[in-house]
C-alpha cells in the first residue's frame, strides 16, 4: 500500500468496490491503475480525497443544515429559483473553512505523490461524486474539474471548489431529474499529474457505436489540445471506427474515419488554468492520431470493457477518455465509466425507422446527425448561458455549443442544433440520453435560424443531419424480433449508406442482398478513380486542386482503396457474420462523368444505359486500372480484416465469355472464386442472362434478379422517359415469364437466386408470386422489410395449404408453382446466418 488516511487514498489502494468512498470516477481510475496498468494499459498514478473528507466539511459550522434548508422544496424546472439557490449553496460551501485534519491529509498525499513521481507536475483536480458513473446514469460533467493546478496551496483551493461544484445548477437538476435527494450525493476529489495533451491530443472513446448501440465497434474521437474542447463540443473532432472482432484477431481493423475541422485547441494559460486558441491550419488538415495509436487505444478499450464486464457479470460497454502527451508521445486513459444509454436497454429493445412522409425543400442548415430521430418545434437561439431562461418546453435549442451547465434547459426541448461539436460532444451525449434529435457541427445555425421559426430537425437521412423549414409529417415504423415473422425465404436488406449500416443491422434480417459500390464511391470518395490513378497529370486544373484538397498528403490510389474498403467494411462488419453481397461498380458513363475529374475519362454516349457499364468496363483498357483498385479494396476487406461474409456480385454481364473473363481478372487481382469461401454472383438483368441462365450459372455461384433493368430491356423502354414511363411494370406477363425462367434455372443448378429490385417493396402481389416461384431471397429497403416479411409469411402459408386445393395459374399462363416444395437447402435460411447460403 502506498499509504492511506481517513481522508485520502492512493490510486494503488482503490478498486471499483470503493465507489461509495471515492466516487465513480476515482473508483474507475483506481481500478484501471491497479488491475489494467500491469497489462500495459496507460494509466497515471494519483490519489483521491475521499468522500469522508467532504462529509467532515459538512459537519463544520452546521453546513449540512444550511444546505438542506436552501434546497428544500426546490423545483428544478424553475430555472431562476434553481440558479439563486444553487449560488447560495456554493457560497455556503466555499464560506466554510477546510478542516485542518483534511488539509493536512491532502498536503501529505500530495508530498507522497511527488516522491513517487520524482518531480513536481501540473495537476488535474477532478470531482468524483458518489452518484457519478453509475451503470444507470453517468452524471458526466455535473461537477467541476480544474486543470493546470500548480503547488500545494492551489491544490487545496481546487479541492474546496470541487466540493462547492456539487451544487452547480446542472448537478442539482440532474439529481432532481433522476429522483435523488440532494444531500444523498457526496463528493470525492481525484488528484493526478497532468498529461501534456495541451501539446498533444485527447478525446473520447466508446466501446459501442454511441448512436446505434452496435456492440462490435470501438469509436474513437480526438482533437488537438486538452480534452475539454471535445467533451464540451467546441470542435468537430476526428473520428475513427474500429471493428472489435477483427482487431482482436490482430487485424488493423479501422473500418471508418472522418477528418474533423478541429476549430480550436485548449492549452495551458500563463499562471495556471487553460485557454482556447485557434488550431493551426496545418493541424486542422491532418488527423490528431496516427493509425497505430488509434489501434492501441481501441485494444485498451477492449481490455477495459472485458474487465468491467467480468466485474459486472454481464456485458458492460464503456465510455472512456484518453490523452496523448505531446512531450513524451505516450498514450493514457484518464477516465472510464459505464456507457449509460444503450447498455441499460433490454436486448429485446425495439428498433425504429423514421422517415419524412413528403419530400422537403432544401435544408436551412446541415451538420452531423446524432441518432436517427426526427423532431419539430420552434427555434430558440441561445447565444450563451444567460439566455437559457428563455427556453420553453417543445423548443428547438440552437446554440454555438453546450456544456453541462445547460442541462436543466436541454431536458425541456425536443431537439438540439449546434454550430460546433461532434458525436462525442456534450450536446450529442445528452441528446442520446434524453432521446432528442440533434444536429451538431452545422457551422452557422445560430446565424441562419431565427427565434420562433418552425423547423423540423431530421437525423434520419444518413450521416448528414438537416434542419428543414416548417413542421413536416413523419412516419415511424417499429421493429422487434417478435414482430417480424420467420420465413423460409431469406429476407435481406438493400444497404447503400455505410454510415447507417449499424442501425439497419438491428432490424431482423438475413444479411445484405445488395450493397452498391457506386453509392460508396459517390458519397464517400466523390472522385473518379482514373482521376486518382492519373493525378496530378490531369488537364482539369480545378479537378487537380479539388483532389489535392481532399486527399492531402495521402497517395491517390491508396486514398481510393482505403475509403472504398472502409465503406465496404463498415457494412460487412455491421451484419457480420451474415452474408453481405457487394455489387461491383455499375456507373453509367454520364454518372461517372459527374465525379471530380470524371469528364476527362468518360465518353459522351447517346444511350448510357446500353453503353459502357458494368462488366464491360472491368477489362476495357480505358478502365482496367480503376477495376484493379476496386478489387484491391475487396481483397483488404476479406483478407486483412477477415470479413469473409462479403460476397461479390457482377452487374450487367452481357455474355458468358465476358463472365469468365471478369472472373479471371478478379483472380489476377487476388479475388479468387472459392478461396476463403469467396462466392461470385451475377446480376440477372438482361434477357441474355435468362435465356442462357444455365451457362451463366456454370460460371457464377448464384444469381440476383435486377428487376428494374430486366423490365426495361424486356419491354424495350426507358422508365425515365415520360412518353413511355407508364408502361414500366415488373408485373407484366413477359417480365414474369423471364423471372420464372431464371428461378427455374437456378433451382436446376442447385444455386441460390434472389431479387434486389424495387418490385417486391412496391408490389405486395409480386412479392407473394416470387415466393410461389421458389425465390431463395428477397432484398428490400429497411423501411419495407416488415411489410414484405408479413406478405412472404402469408404466401408461404398459402403454399403449404392442403394438396386438394385447386391449383392456380400465373398470369403468364405457367403453373403458379414448379411442383413440389422449394429445394431443401433453401430452408436452411431460417437462421439468417452466413453459413446458410441465402445470398443474394
Amino acid at each position: 500500500m502506498h499509504g492511506t488516511s481517513q481522508f485520502t487514498l492512493d490510486f494503488g489502494d482503490i478498486g471499483i468496490g470503493d465507489h461509495a468512498r471515492v466516487g465513480g470516477k476515482n473508483a474507475s481510475l483506481g481500478e484501471l491503475f491497479r488491475a489494467l496498468g500491469p497489462q500495459g494499459v496507460g494509466v497515471v498514478d494519483g490519489f483521491a480525497v475521499t468522500a469522508d473528507a467532504y462529509q467532515h466539511v459538512l459537519e463544520q459550522g452546521r453546513l449540512r443544515e444550511t444546505l438542506r434548508r436552501l434546497l428544500s422544496g426546490l423545483d428544478a424546472a424553475d430555472l431562476d429559483a434553481l440558479a439563486q439557490r444553487a449560488a447560495s449553496a456554493r457560497a455556503a460551501v466555499l464560506g466554510t473553512p477546510m478542516p485542518a485534519a483534511v488539509e493536512d491529509a491532502v498536503r501529505a498525499a500530495y508530498d507522497a505523490l511527488l516522491r513517487r513521481l520524482g518531480r513536481e507536475p501540473e495537476l488535474a483536480v477532478r470531482s468524483s461524486a458518489t452518484l457519478e458513473d453509475l451503470p444507470e446514469a453517468s452524471f458526466a460533467g455535473a461537477a467541476e474539474t480544474f486543470l493546470n493546478v500548480h503547488g500545494a496551496d492551489a491544490l487545496v483551493d481546487a479541492v474546496h471548489r470541487c466540493w462547492a461544484s456539487l451544487f452547480t445548477d446542472r448537478a442539482i437538476s440532474y439529481r432532481a431529474r433522476l429522483g435523488h435527494e440532494q444531500l444523498d450525493a457526496a463528493l470525492s476529489v481525484g488528484v493526478m499529474p497532468m498529461i501534456r495533451s495541451d501539446l498533444g491530443s485527447s478525446g473520447v472513446m466508446f466501446t459501442l457505436d454511441p448512436d446505434s448501440g452496435f456492440r462490435s465497434a470501438v469509436v474513437v474521437t480526438g482533437a488537438y489540445g486538452l480534452g475539454v474542447a471535445v467533451v464540451q463540443g467546441l470542435v468537430v473532432p476526428d473520428e475513427w471506427i474500429v471493428f472489435k472482432p477483427a482487431l482482436l484477431r490482430g487485424a488493423r481493423a479501422i473500418i471508418g474515419r472522418r477528418l474533423g475541422s478541429k476549430e480550436v485547441r485548449t492549452r495551458y494559460a500563463d499562471g495556471g488554468g487553460t485557454r482556447h486558441e485557434p488550431t493551426p491550419e496545418a493541424d486542422r488538415r491532418r488527423y490528431s492520431l496516427e493509425d497505430d495509436e488509434v489501434l492501441t487505444l481501441a485494444r485498451w478499450a477492449c481490455l477495459v470493457e472485458a474487465h468491467y464486464s467480468r466485474l459486472a457479470g454481464r456485458p458492460q460497454p464503456m465510455d472512456l477518455e484518453w490523452a496523448r502527451d505531446g512531450v513524451s508521445g505516450e498514450l493514457f486513459l484518464v477516465q472510464a465509466r459505464p456507457e449509460t444509454v444503450h447498455s441499460t436497454r433490454p436486448s429485446t429493445a425495439i428498433a425504429e425507422t423514421h422517415r419524412l412522409r413528403e419530400r422537403p425543400g432544401p435544408p436551412l442548415v446541415t451538420g452531423q446527425a446524432i441518432g436517427e430521430r426526427i423532431a419539430a418545434g420552434r427555434v430558440r437561439v441561445v447565444p450563451d448561458i444567460s439566455a437559457l431562461p428563455c427556453v420553453q418546453p417543445g423548443d428547438v435549442l440552437v446554440a454555438p455549443s453546450t456544456d453541462p451547465d445547460w442541462e436543466p434547459a436541454m431536458r425541456r426541448v425536443v431537439a438540439i442544433v449546434t454550430d460546433q461539436g461532434g458525436r462525442t460532444a456534450h450536446a450529442a451525449i445528452v441528446s442520446r440520453e434524453l432521446g432528442l434529435s440533434c444536429v451538431v457541427g452545422t457551422g452557422d445555425a445560430t446565424r441562419v435560424l431565427r427565434d420562433g421559426q418552425e423547423v423540423t430537425v431530421c437525423c434520419a437521412e444518413g450521416p448528414v443531419g438537416r434542419v428543414y423549414e416548417g413542421r413536416l409529417p413523419v412516419e415511424t415504423e417499429r421493429f422487434s424480433a417478435s414482430s417480424v415473422p420467420r420465413t423460409r425465404t431469406a429476407l435481406m436488406l438493400i444497404v447503400g449508406d455505410p454510415s447507417r449500416a449499424f442501425a439497419h443491422a438491428a432490424i431482423p434480417n438475413a444479411g445484405v442482398g445488395l450493397a452498391r459500390l457506386e453509392f460508396i464511391i459517390a458519397s464517400h470518395i466523390g472522385i473518379h478513380p482514373l482521376a486518382l490513378v492519373r493525378y496530378p497529370r490531369l488537364r482539369d486544373r480545378e479537378a487537380i486542386d479539388e483532389i489535392a484538397r481532399r486527399i492531402g498528403d495521402e497517395d491517390p490510389r491508396s486514398y481510393f482503396t482505403r475509403r472504398l474498403a472502409e465503406g465496404i467494411a463498415r457494412i460487412a462488419a455491421a451484419f457480420h457474420p451474415k452474408p453481405v453481397v457487394v455489387r461491383t461498380t455499375d456507373f453509367k458513363s454520364n454518372e461517372y462523368a459527374e465525379l471530380v475529374g470524371g469528364r476527362e475519362f468518360e465518353p459522351d454516349e447517346a444511350n448510357p444505359m446500353l453503353g459502357l457499364r458494368g462488366a464491360s468496363r472491368y477489362y476495357d483498357d480505358r478502365y482496367a486500372d480503376a477495376f484493379a483498385l476496386e478489387c484491391r479494396a475487396l481483397v483488404h476487406v476479406r483478407g486483412e480484416l477477415g470479413l469473409t461474409n462479403v460476397k461479390v456480385m457482377i452487374p450487367f454481364c452481357r455474355t458468358v465469355e465476358e463472365a469468365r473473363r471478369v472472373i479471371a481478372l478478379m483472380a489476377a487481382h487476388g479475388l479468387r472464386q472459392g478461396e476463403a469461401g469467396l462466392e461470385v454472383y451475377g446480376m440477372c438483368e438482361l434477357p441474355a442472362n435468362v435465356i442462357l441462365a444455365d451457362e451463366f450459372l456454370s460460371v457464377f455461384d448464384g444469381y440476383s434478379i435486377g428487376s428494374n433493368d430486366l423490365t426495361q430491356l424486356v419491354l424495350g423502354l426507358d422508365r425515365d422517359s415520360t412518353g413511355v414511363a407508364h408502361l414500366f411494370d415488373e408485373r407484366d406477363p413477359a417480365v414474369r415469364r423471364m423471372v420464372r425462367q431464371a428461378i427455374r434455372a437456378a433451382r436446376r443448378a442447385g444455386k441460390p437466386i434472389g431479387i434486389c429490385g424495387q418490385a417486391p417493396s412496391d408490389h405486395p402481389d409480386f412479392a407473394a408470386w416470387l415466393v410461389e416461384c421458389g425465390i431463395t431471397s428477397i432484398a428490400v429497403t429497411p423501411d419495407a422489410l416488415l411489410r414484405t416479411a408479413q406478405l412472404v409469411a402469408e404466401a408461404e402459408r398459402s403454399i403449404q395449404a392442403p394438396a386438394a386445393a385447386p391449383r392456380r395459374r400465373a398470369p403468364d399462363g405457367a403453373p403458379a408453382r414448379d411442383g413440389g416444395r422449394p429445394p431443401r437447402r433453401r430452408r436452411a435460411m431460417r437462421d439468417g446466418s452466413a453459413a446458410a447460403r441465402g445470398a443474394p
